[in-house]
């Protein structure tokens, strides 16, 4: 991936993240400081999946740091163990390091902890075929991120915005006043290609949104015996998403054959953080 890609993909958000450190008001002190040459060293001091590499290059890039990302691209989406000591190293101006390093680390924590949660879930449904989802319960600002980490620990996205995929939530249903109507709506929208998946909350439902030719159903707190019955009545071409309150801890009890997808919105909003540091000397 060429920097050039990169940077135009993400440079709006990286100002972003600058406005709010405010530069601007000491501009004096920003102007003082010393631009010799330091090596860095990025220590990875967990156990993690290495992502975000490409903000944490962009921050130092808007800054003015002729820094390549080709220098740091194997490293993204790399198992490290924490007994490895792992660093990377590089080489940047002081005054750039300073100021960009808190940003930098911050995205590169938060976009490894994400993606080695969802490597986590991965490697639980690993050779069942069932893909592992996350959702919209992103940070707000951060949505690009968080889903591009939950891409590189493995996982898949389930829609990016409210508009990649019609889903019929049960506020749907209540303003419309039922299952049947909230699709109709959703169907007059004419998006050709935009489908349309609908929450379902019992057999039951599950029965007429099958009568009425949806082809896409989430089992929303399904419990795995009501899964089971669901799969048993399973159509060729649709498909079944199962969500609900699942977690690492329970996942077993959803790995069942049939299912094509699970949502988990704990990967991005629950992932436990990881221990990333940035270091640097004069050269």
């Amino acid at each position: 991936m060429s920097n050039t890609l990169i940077s135009n993909a993400v440079r709006a958000t990286i100002e972003n993240y600058f406005n709010e450190d405010d530069l601007s008001r000491n501009l004096f002190y920003i102007n003082s400081l010393p631009s010799d040459l330091v090596k860095c060293k990025l220590k990875l001091k967990d156990d993690l999946v290495l992502a975000g590499l490409p903000y944490f290059v962009e921050v130092f890039r808007y800054l003015g740091a002729d820094i390549d990302y080709k220098t740091f691209e194997k490293y993204e989406g790399i198992e490290f163990n924490k007994s490895d000591k792992s660093e990377i190293e590089f080489e940047l101006p002081f005054s750039i390091a300073l100021t960009g390093e808190r940003i930098a680390l911050n995205l590169l924590q938060h976009a490894s902890a994400i993606a080695t949660h969802a490597s986590q879930y991965m490697k639980k449904a690993e050779g069942t075929g069932i893909a592992i989802l996350d959702t919209r319960k992103t940070t707000p600002g951060h949505r690009s991120l968080e889903k591009y980490a939950v891409r590189v620990g493995g996982g898949y996205n389930h829609r990016l915005g409210q508009t990649d995929l019609w889903m019929v939530k049960d506020n749907h249903k209540s303003f419309f006043g039922g299952v049947k109507e909230a699709v109709e709506f959703f169907r007059s929208m004419k998006g050709f290609y935009t489908p349309i998946e609908v929450e379902v909350h019992d057999i039951a439902e599950f029965d007429q949104v099958l009568e009425m030719g949806v082809k896409h159903m989430m089992l929303d707190n399904f419990s795995p015996e009501d899964i089971r019955k669901v799969i048993n009545k399973k159509p060729e071409g649709v498909t079944i998403e199962v969500s609900g309150g699942i977690r690492l801890s329970t996942i077993d009890d959803y790995l069942i054959e049939g299912v094509d997808a699970i949502s988990v919105g704990a990967i991005t909003y629950g992932a436990p953080p990881v221990d990333i540091s940035l270091k640097y000397a004069r050269e």
